[in-house]
């Protein structure tokens, strides 16, 4: 499978499009109204960072709790629930007199959920796909998410102008009542990955085993810290933009929209593992720029050309699926998002903390040298990967 009509002749993954479209489009519409919210009451670029891509930190208690959840739930009804939960949480950010701690608590628990069960959509992902199509599908729902980040942000961007952020919320809200019902009514049931029930001792000891291999931990740690870095960039447009913020999120969104389509469906196997290097480099080195503090035309392009190399991800995530067993493949994949969207989470967090004691442009141009450090520091561990499959071992008699 090569062609878009091939990929999108399969109805389950036309379904789970549409749904992971509804999904990114209500996340980033309400992720710009209360990041507005938080920097108008505190006026913190530290507390409108987190706002905006904290949420993700609660990805580290699922992964530490229930996130065997991918395996041991049957997928239609685990995506369900995140849905159900991400519906309920809009919801609720609509209502005026929410205060802030409680708006936030409400994109942790939202984040929590999906964390546990995030694992269940990649996992699906490839059990709906014919072998050896997984690149293409995974990279065509990355697609998904730049466009829905370009219109969720420009849409929200314009919304904000005429509605109130309670009002957007209410839009947002709408979208994920699509993605619920297009998730529960669009897929077909499944019986579990794993037949052991959902407990934390399950994920700990798995978790600990995907760890111990020298080659995912590899994998895992350069999907999860230099693009973390960057992230850290990006959560430093609102301060450093103001109210053209938009510009600069939808310039990234449509970067890594063509790196995805490019890497994805243009590049061979052999030719993807060639360039990720280059796409590895490509992501924080024109963020260098920012020492200069570029005007908004420069900065857009800086911001669309550094989100190119995002795709470098799809070329790792091969080789992390190759190198992972059938039976955990949905903590396998999991692990990967919940590491990678935290380490997202902190890396914004840190950029606010050092754009509250610099210059904003300054902090952009540290991140991106972090990044780049780190890049050439954990280059030389991808070598340990091979495509064998180390065993998890099998579970523990019950007693």
């Amino acid at each position: 499978m090569r062609t878009y009509s091939e990929l999108f002749a399969v109805h389950e993954f036309r379904n789970l499009f549409v749904a992971n479209c509804a999904g990114i489009a209500a996340h980033t519409t309400s992720a710009l109204a209360l990041g507005s919210l938080t920097y108008v009451a505190t006026g913190s670029a530290l507390l409108t960072a987190l706002s905006m891509f904290g949420a993700p930190l609660a990805s580290v208690l699922g992964s530490l709790t229930l996130l065997s959840a991918a395996d041991s739930l049957p997928p239609r009804r685990a995506l369900t629930i995140a849905a159900l939960v991400a519906l309920s949480g809009a919801a609720l950010q609509a209502v005026p007199w929410l205060p802030l701690w409680a708006r936030f608590a409400l994109i942790l628990l939202v984040a929590y959920v999906g964390s546990v069960t995030g694992g269940a959509r990649w996992a699906l992902l490839n059990d709906i796909l014919p072998p050896g199509a997984y690149v293409l599908g995974r990279s065509t729902l990355n697609v998904s998410v730049g466009v829905m980040q370009i219109a969720g942000f420009g849409a929200g961007g314009v919304l904000l102008v005429w509605l109130s952020p309670y009002q957007v919320f209410l839009v947002a809200t709408v979208l994920r009542a699509v993605a619920v019902a297009v998730t529960w009514f669009g897929l077909r049931e499944r019986p579990a990955r794993a037949d052991a029930s959902t407990s934390t001792a399950r994920t700990m000891r798995i978790n600990r085993e995907l760890w111990a291999d020298p080659g995912r931990r590899s994998l895992y740690l350069n999907l999860w810290v230099p693009s973390g870095l960057v992230v850290g960039c990006e959560a430093l447009f609102l301060p450093y933009a103001g109210d053209r913020a938009g510009f600069l999120f939808a310039a990234g969104a449509l970067g890594m929209l063509t790196g995805d389509v490019l890497v994805g469906r243009f590049l061979g196997p052999a030719t993807r593992q060639r360039w990720v290097l280059s796409l590895r480099l490509l992501l924080p080195l024109p963020y260098l720029a920012f020492l200069v503090r570029p005007e908004l035309p420069l900065a857009v392009l800086v911001a669309m050309v550094a989100s190119v190399g995002f795709a470098a991800s799809l070329p790792l995530q091969e080789r992390l699926l190759a190198h992972s067993p059938p039976q955990a493949r949905g903590q396998v994949l999991g692990l990967q998002q919940n590491g990678m969207l935290t380490g997202q989470a902190v890396c914004a967090a840190l950029a606010g903390a050092v754009a509250d004691v610099m210059p904003t442009h300054r902090a952009v141009a540290v991140l991106a040298a972090l990044s780049l450090a780190t890049t050439l520091l954990l280059t030389r561990g991808l070598r340990r990967t091979r495509p064998e499959v180390s065993p998890i071992t099998a579970e523990p008699a019950q007693a």
